[in-house]
């Protein structure tokens, strides 16, 4: 196989603008963007960058709000060839500062409502611009083909997420990674241009990016952005827009499924929704009757979007799938079981983390990614999912550090030490749950530990629930052994999203 072989992310946009012109691509409430209009922009946002002193492999920061805009200087950003660093919009002055000190780049795009949060973290005013001064309304001329010099071994977006030492690592990810899954996305879930895709998951994650925005430019399929999901007005959104088809985390399928039922519930337009990791077999059939729709289930990382999926057609519940392959590069993925540990090698594979050779070793051996999940391999060639190595923790979509929640907390005058853990939800995925050792002669008051967190935390950081205890379990070695905290949720614990606490 040959670097010819793969797809750069300019070339997805470049083919979709020639093959589907001015058919609807991206769609929000207030406005339509055609393929080829979305070209135009992007090319008019690629001299905005350049008049800002952005060239080839530069750094620029993308942190703002889920509009068109925004998915419009992504895709410039990357068919410049510079490289997208895309962050949480709801990250604090402190996380940006992190962020900052990490990447140093040389431009930040954001929105008007954050310009403060990111001039307080420490940035050059000079460097940020607002994402509407990049991408002009004005643009309506298609100037042709985009992004001529990218490769697909070009790192396009560094994606931030949570280590466990408590410092974020940046996973480099590739243009070849990009292509492949747009590619990948429309085989996997038989998907045509016919389809309407709907997303309300952030385009600072690999998920949007890979599989809604490049799966729709490389199968024709109009997109909808969702700014945030709002699970009252989520049906509503589909059936307004047409949507056939969206992406969720385990948590939104089940608030869907909280709210209250309606006679209407099924009259929509979708037909399919894609999530991870798959509900129990007898919950999947309560979703698609209620809604009308079938689900089908998939694994990825942001080291990879080529995980494991569903094979068309097939049913494996309670399963992670198989892995996924390239519907004309053919087997470009393999998996394999580890002392337990799933390890994935494919073209896809992220080349590491930025300016982490360590970290990137330890992670990558021979071109195996050692993905931290623990798995069991199943005769049908489906992987079943165990339980994480890592200790990070999943909640709201969001993979988090215990460590730099546990750091936060012990910045407060009144803790002597903490440890975060994660706890069961009722809707998927984990709630956050501090124990704290108090400093001697202070009196707990957790309203204000909680303030204290929230003003340091992105907010799905923050625990939700709390509890006093007089010390922390140890192991032999006085590390603080989480295993052995208390389970359940005893009187004297706090739940933040309850009542004030005692």
């Amino acid at each position: 196989m040959t670097a010819a072989s793969y797809r750069t992310i300019p070339n997805l946009l470049n083919d979709a603008a020639d093959s589907h012109g001015d058919r609807a691509w991206l769609r929000t409430d207030d406005d339509t963007v055609s393929f080829v209009q979305a070209r135009a922009h992007v090319a008019a946002a690629i001299d905005a960058l350049r008049v800002r002193g952005v060239t080839k492999g530069d750094l620029v920061m993308v942190t703002t709000r889920t509009t068109p805009a925004y998915a419009l200087t992504w895709l410039a950003v990357a068919s410049m060839g510079a490289v997208a660093v895309t962050v949480n919009p709801a990250s604090t002055a402190a996380e940006l500062a992190g962020l900052l000190a990490q990447t140093s780049p040389g431009l930040i795009v954001t929105d008007d409502p954050l310009v403060a949060t990111v001039v307080s973290a420490g940035a050059d005013p000079d460097c940020v611009v607002l994402v509407d001064e990049i991408v002009s309304a004005d643009a309506s001329a298609d100037a042709g083909p985009v992004g001529g010099d990218v490769t697909p071994g070009d790192v396009a977006v560094l994606i931030p997420t949570s280590g466990t030492t408590g410092r974020s690592k940046l996973v480099m990810q590739t243009h070849r990674a990009y292509g492949m899954a747009g590619e990948g996305f429309p085989w996997w879930l038989d998907l045509s241009s016919d389809d309407v895709l709907m997303t309300a998951l952030p385009l600072f994650h690999l998920n949007a990016p890979a599989y809604s925005m490049m799966g729709s430019l490389a199968g024709g399929c109009g997109l909808v952005l969702l700014e945030r999901f709002s699970a009252s007005g989520f049906l509503d959104a589909a059936r307004r827009h047409g949507a056939t088809e969206f992406n969720a985390i385990g948590a939104m399928v089940e608030i869907l499924m909280r709210q209250p039922e309606r006679p209407d519930d099924a009259d929509t337009p979708l037909r399919l929704c894609y999530t991870g990791p798959s509900p129990s077999e007898e919950r999947q059939l309560e979703i698609e009757r209620r809604f009308g729709l079938r689900v089908t289930c998939g694994y990825a990382m942001s080291e990879s979007p080529y995980g494991l999926v569903w094979p068309r057609g097939e049913r494996p519940y309670g399963t992670l799938g198989v892995p996924r392959q390239h519907p004309t590069l053919g087997i470009v993925n393999e998996a394999r079981v580890v002392d337990g540990e799933l390890l994935l090698r494919n073209p896809a594979v992220t080349p590491g983390y930025w300016n982490m050779p360590e970290e990137t070793a330890r992670v990558i051996v021979d071109g195996w990614l050692h993905t931290g999940d623990l798995v069991t391999a199943n005769a049908d060639g489906t992987y079943t999912f165990v339980s994480r190595i890592k200790e990070v923790l999943r909640r709201r979509g969001e993979n988090l550090s215990p460590v730099e929640v546990q750091d936060v907390l012990e910045l407060h005058p009144d803790v002597a030490e903490a440890a975060v853990v994660g706890v069961p939800s009722d809707l998927s995925e984990e709630e956050i749950k501090a124990f704290v050792v108090l400093t001697p002669g202070a009196i707990a008051n957790l309203a204000e530990l909680r303030t204290f967190a929230a003003e340091r935390l992105a907010p799905f950081k923050v625990p939700r629930y709390w509890q006093v205890v007089a010390e922390l379990p140890r192991t032999p070695t006085q590390r603080i052994a989480k295993h052995r905290l208390p389970t359940g949720h005893p009187d004297d614990e706090w739940d933040a999203e309850g009542t004030l606490p005692a």
